[in-house]
């Protein structure tokens, strides 16, 4: 990637910090007039290029990441930039970049110091899981920024609230629920629900498992059969939350439980895989399988 230096005058020390304040990224607007002549031949050499009508990037290569992966948001790259434009301004689409239009956009939602000039992080986040491929997807990119300390749930909740009609929305507040409440989230009668529905002989809830360092309590415990279930609402926030979980599992096989977990997701959008994985594991530790009334 090349670049002519600015041209040796006010207007060109003018257009060369712009170019460094605002990553390269400089509207039609901001061209010195002195100048107009030499962005245009920047252009036609294919030095620079042009994005839509009004938007010049002072490099041939790649443009750069979308808002969230520029604030720190680790594990979901992509070659396709996404962009938020107010509803009303002009059509800047370009091969791989794919622009978005809202009528919800305004300070509270844009940084007001970021450049290239980008959403908050909150916004970036709940834009992305609306526009993401796959549910599994936008559930993993609203995890992953609480999970990555880039934003909580309420941030999340609040940039929400003012997003207005979206893809996703119901499962966007789902997540974010599971975010903050762990498997406090996932409701007991959806798990009384599972049970019922595939005949499974019935749990005991919140059991107590006594350990010397303190109380374990097993979300559904089968103590019959040695068969115990945890239900993980929002994954590993942390290393100490983490380390303290596998703590927690260990104890449970240490006292002769096989464990299984699942997510809170699973429970309520995959009952079928989950109640099946129930079943087999039930039945492979001796019970006689569902009895149903003909």
């Amino acid at each position: 990637m090349t670049a002519d230096p600015a041209p040796a005058s006010d207007a060109g020390e003018t257009l060369a910090r712009l170019l460094a304040a605002q990553a390269g990224v400089l509207h039609r607007h901001e061209v010195p007039p002195a100048l107009a002549r030499h962005v245009r031949r920047e252009v036609r050499a294919r030095r620079w290029q042009r994005v839509g009508r009004d938007v010049f990037v002072s490099h041939n290569g790649e443009l750069g990441p979308t808002a969230a992966e520029l604030d720190g948001l680790e594990g979901f790259g992509t070659t396709t930039i996404f962009v938020t434009q107010p509803c009303g301004t002009r059509d800047t689409r370009q091969p791989g970049v794919v622009v978005h239009y809202s009528r919800f956009l305004d300070d509270l939602d844009v940084h007001p110091l970021r450049v290239p000039r980008r959403c908050r992080m909150p916004r970036s986040i709940v834009d992305a899981a609306a526009w993401a491929s796959r549910d599994d997807r936008a559930r993993a990119i609203l995890l992953a920024g609480v999970q990555q300390r880039l934003v909580t749930p309420e941030q999340l909740r609040d940039a929400l609230s003012r997003r207005g009609p979206c893809l996703r929305h119901a499962l966007i507040v789902e997540t974010i629920d599971d975010a903050a409440g762990g498997i406090a989230s996932v409701p007991e009668r959806e798990f009384a629900e599972l049970v019922r529905a595939f005949h499974l002989p019935e749990p005991a809830r919140q059991r107590v498992l006594q350990r010397p360092d303190g109380r374990r309590y097993l979300d559904a415990d089968w103590a019959e059969f040695r068969l115990a279930v945890e239900v993980d609402g929002r994954g590993h926030l942390d290393v100490l939350a983490w380390d303290a979980d596998l703590d927690r599992a260990n104890d449970i096989v240490i006292d002769g439980r096989t464990l299984l977990r699942f997510t809170s997701y699973a429970i309520r959008h995959r009952p079928a895989v989950v109640g099946a994985t129930l079943q087999r594991a039930l039945i492979a530790r001796g019970w006689g399988g569902p009895t149903v009334a003909g």
